[in-house]
């Protein structure tokens, strides 16, 4: 309006100008050309250009297909990204025209008893989202990795603090879930601090907008086709869960990878090792101290732990040795002590002979890689983080929330 205003200003001086019969009324009406063109210089550039919507950037038949053109990582500021779900990472595509969210339609109708319906009306509402895809993309190749500056993201003063609370007012129950599932608090401590900080940081992204993004929509890898067929496979666990515990679906969040609660427990996981920890009848991951504590423990337990077993041990390699093929080996210990000494790592005296091992490295940065012989123990906890150096974390800040609570 001001801008029209101006415009109407500038041209009735310059017809004043024009038709001037004396030089008093000449100048008056040149004075006020000047002042209206000053004024439109004035004006911001917004104001005298129109908006144009912003773009993201793909076709529509892009979107539909389920491919993504390639996008760059984004950094990541923990283990679980708490980032909250924002409006400019939505993109408003109807996920019901997609061929293969009808097929996934049908499927739930017919082998779990879905309304297709009910289906389509929630598909309806489920948002494509980017910074999901961009989140889940691989590290780039290449980068060096660091020990030291991996455990200083989890071992520090804040997650001890928040640890030595949160063992302090949970003490019973970490007590029960060692008796009941044999692992002992300082784990169930390391885990619950690394992946949300003792519930702080759960997630914000709703998971079925990620999980249905990463299943149909899975950013161009090499191993994209299983990784799309296992969110998929989530994407049907979390429906049935919901279903199971009467929860609204779009309700649940959770991280950009679908984790859900103070464990980050996939939905298949919540359906197959959570337990109802606190007796009250229901599973309850995301307010449930209690259930979250006994849910680790059971989830550990299922997965190779073994009560009163021995962790890791510190070692050194010789160089020039054969060791280097004992190394990546897959997640498990299967090499006896006689095996290790053979291809040239120096083991302790302290280290059980009847016990099998895995030879793990630590790369840190400029300094020297680290080595470690991990136990099934080790290897259990890297089934719920398929990773040494998680592993690692949670194991080093378990045992410094310890020593901290008994100082």
């Amino acid at each position: 309006m001001h801008q029209r205003h101006v415009l109407y200003t500038g041209a009735r001086a310059l017809l004043s100008a024009a038709f001037a019969t004396d030089a008093m009324k000449l100048m008056t009406a040149l004075f006020s050309c000047v002042l209206a063109a000053c004024a439109l210089a004035a004006m911001p550039a917004d104001a005298q250009t129109p908006k144009k919507k912003k773009s993201s950037g793909r076709s529509h038949a892009q979107l539909k297909s389920g491919k993504h053109p390639a996008l760059k990582p984004a950094a990541k500021a923990g283990l679980n990204s708490g980032s909250r779900q924002r409006s400019d990472d939505v993109e408003f595509t109807n996920f019901n025209q997609w061929h293969a969210v009808t097929e996934f339609v049908d499927e739930m109708s017919t082998e779990h008893g879905f309304e297709r319906d009910g289906l389509r009306s929630l598909f309806g509402k489920v948002h494509y989202l980017d910074s999901v895809v961009r989140l889940i993309n691989p590290p780039p190749a290449g980068k060096t990795k660091n020990w030291s500056a991996y455990r200083s993201r989890f071992v520090e003063p804040r997650r001890l603090k928040a640890g030595v609370s949160f063992w302090n007012r949970h003490a019973n129950e970490l007590d029960r879930a060692q008796q009941e599932f044999g692992v002992p608090a300082e784990i169930i401590i390391g885990i619950l601090g690394v992946e949300t900080l003792y519930g702080q940081s759960t997630g914000k992204f709703r998971v079925v907008d990620a999980l249905t993004t990463l299943a149909f929509s899975y950013p161009e890898t090499p191993n994209r086709s299983l990784r799309m067929a296992y969110f998929r496979n989530e994407l049907k666990q979390v429906l049935l869960y919901a279903r199971e515990s009467g929860i609204e679906p779009l309700s649940l969040s959770g991280s950009f990878a679908g984790a859900i609660g103070w464990p980050q427990f996939m939905p298949g996981s919540i359906r197959k090792f959570a337990v109802d920890f606190d007796g009250d009848g229901r599973i309850d991951l995301r307010n449930s101290p209690a259930d979250a504590i006994g849910s680790v423990a059971s989830f550990l337990s299922q997965h190779g732990w073994q009560r009163e077993a021995p962790l890791v041990f510190p070692v050194t390699v010789t160089p020039d040795a054969a060791w280097p093929s004992m190394i990546g080996q897959g997640l498990e210990a299967k090499f006896g002590r006689e095996q290790l000494e053979q291809a040239g790592v120096i083991i302790p005296d302290q280290v059980p002979v009847s016990v099998n091992y895995g030879l793990v490295d630590l790369e840190d940065g400029e300094h020297p890689t680290r080595y470690l012989l991990g136990t099934s123990n080790f290897f259990a906890i890297t089934q719920y983080n398929r990773s040494y150096y998680y592993a690692m974390a949670v194991i080093e800040l378990g045992r410094a929330v310890q020593q901290q609570r008994i100082r």
